[in-house]
């Protein structure tokens, strides 16, 4: 990100979560993104970074790590004011180089904005992206975004018409 921006990407804290359930209800409304209880975002706030202006939070972004070497980036949302103006690629950016710090080499995300995630190096994947023996321990994992990425059946509503891509780093 360049200083010349006018937004900062930082670390969400505590106080950002209801802002950030805020930016997911719209979404969770029109189905393009899951629903998340506070208790979960709270939960789950280290995992988030947050696109602030003024005080004000208008992006965020998660990292989710799955395995040793791989990870997902959810819950990506940018205020529909702050659209195109580089706050989804700085969030993006930022997770992208907190999961190279946690040594992870692969990201994964679910999505409807194929073009976006495109030009930051992601490309559509089909089913077989971890070997039967990561398989058989992520299918144990209680996490719906988990279970997304590796395609149940339970959640296959939840996808529909979700691209599957991935990044190596």
């Amino acid at each position: 990100m360049t200083s010349s921006a006018p937004f900062v990407v930082r670390p969400a804290a505590t106080a950002d979560v209801r802002r950030i359930h805020e930016l997911l209800e719209p979404f969770v409304q029109k189905r393009i993104l899951l629903g998340k209880d506070l208790v979960v975002l709270y939960g789950s706030v280290q995992q988030f970074v947050v696109a602030e202006v003024d005080g004000e939070v208008i992006g965020c972004g998660a990292l989710h790590v799955m395995w040793e070497d791989l990870a997902e980036i959810r819950t990506l949302i940018v205020h529909d004011d702050w659209l195109h103006h580089g706050v989804g690629r700085a969030i993006v950016e930022v997770l992208e180089d907190e999961a190279r710090e946690l040594g992870v080499s692969r990201l994964f995300c679910l999505t409807f904005e194929v073009d976006f995630f495109t030009r930051r190096g992601f490309a559509p994947i089909g089913e077989q992206v971890v070997d039967p023996d990561v398989y058989s321990q992520l299918v144990r994992s209680p996490d719906e975004g988990v279970a997304e990425f590796l395609d149940l059946a339970h959640v296959k509503p939840n996808t529909l018409g979700n691209t599957r891509m991935l990044k190596h780093l």
